[in-house]
C-alpha cells in the first residue's frame, strides 16, 4: 500500500487475517510503502482499544466514592483511560520498531527499520484485544490467565511475522520465541505471587490496625474512667475544703478573743 491513501476496508480484513491466520497473513504481508500505513492502524488499534478501556475505567469510577471531586476525578481519569492507548499506541510503533529490529538481527532477519516497524503495526491487533476483556479485572486471577493467554498467542504472531515477513531463521527465531514466552509465563507467576503477598499483608496489617484501635479505645475507656474518679474525688475534696473553712469563719465570729 503506498502513502497516498488508506484502504480501509483492507486494514478490516488484514486484522481479521492476522488474526485468525497468522502464517499467511505476514507471508504476504507488503513490508514497504511507507510509514503512513503503519501509523494508521497503531491510532485505529489505540483508538479501539481507548474506547473498551474508557468504558471499563467509567463503570470501575461509578463504583468508587470520590468525594466532593467525584465528577471531576472521574472525568479526568476517564479522558486520559481514552487518550492513552492512542498516545501510547504512537510511541510504541516506533520503540516497538526498534526492538524488533533487534530482535529481527538476532534471529537473522531483516534490519530494515520500515519493514519492522509495519510488522509492529500489524502485531498491535492484540491491543484492542486485551482492552477488550480489561473487565476481568474485577476477578483477579481469571483477568491474568487470559491477559497471558493473549501475550502468548501475541508471540506466536510474533514467531511467524519473524519467519514471513522479516525471513528471519527459523531455528533462531522459534527459540526467541521460546524464551519469551517462558520469560513472560515466569514473570506472570511472580507477579501473582507477589500480589497474593501483598494482598495478604494488607489484610494482616488491617487486622493488626483494628486490634490495635481496640486495644487504644479500651485504654482511652479506661483513662476516661479515671479522669471520672479524679474529677469525682476533687469535688469531694473541694467541697471539704470549702465546709471546713466555712467551719472556722463561724468559730471566728463567735469567739473574735
Amino acid at each position: 500500500m503506498s502513502n497516498e491513501g488508506f484502504n480501509f476496508s483492507k486494514f478490516i480484513a488484514d486484522s481479521k487475517n492476522s488474526l485468525m491466520n497468522p502464517k499467511e497473513y505476514f507471508a504476504s504481508m507488503a513490508i514497504t510503502g511507507g510509514f503512513v500505513e503503519p501509523i494508521i492502524k497503531a491510532v485505529l488499534y489505540g483508538l479501539v482499544a481507548g474506547i473498551f478501556t474508557f468504558l471499563w475505567s467509567m463503570l470501575k469510577i461509578g463504583s468508587v466514592d470520590a468525594g466532593m471531586f467525584g465528577g471531576m476525578l472521574g472525568a479526568s481519569v476517564g479522558i486520559m483511560s481514552f487518550i492513552g492507548p492512542i498516545i501510547g499506541a504512537l510511541i510504541g510503533l516506533f520503540i516497538g520498531g526498534v526492538v524488533m529490529l533487534i530482535i529481527s538481527a538476532i534471529c537473522g532477519g531483516s534490519t530494515d527499520y520500515e519493514a519492522n516497524v509495519r510488522v509492529v503495526a500489524s502485531l498491535m491487533v492484540v491491543s484492542p484485544i486485551k482492552a477488550l476483556f480489561g473487565f476481568l479485572g474485577f476477578i483477579s486471577f481469571i483477568g491474568i490467565i487470559v491477559g497471558l493467554a493473549i501475550s502468548l498467542y501475541s508471540i506466536w504472531m510474533l514467531y511467524h511475522a519473524l519467519n514471513e515477513s522479516l525471513k528471519a531463521k527459523v531455528a533462531t527465531s522459534k527459540v526467541i520465541s521460546i524464551v519469551l514466552a517462558v520469560l513472560l509465563a515466569l514473570f506472570t507467576l511472580i507477579g501473582l505471587g507477589a500480589k497474593k503477598a501483598t494482598s495478604s499483608f494488607i489484610n494482616s496489617y488491617e487486622d493488626l490496625i483494628e486490634e490495635e484501635y481496640e486495644v487504644l479505645e479500651e485504654a482511652m475507656e479506661d483513662a476516661t474512667e479515671v479522669m471520672k474518679e479524679y474529677t469525682k474525688e476533687l469535688e469531694e475534696t473541694t467541697e471539704k475544703m470549702k465546709e471546713s473553712e466555712a467551719e472556722e469563719s463561724e468559730e471566728e465570729i463567735k469567739d473574735p478573743e
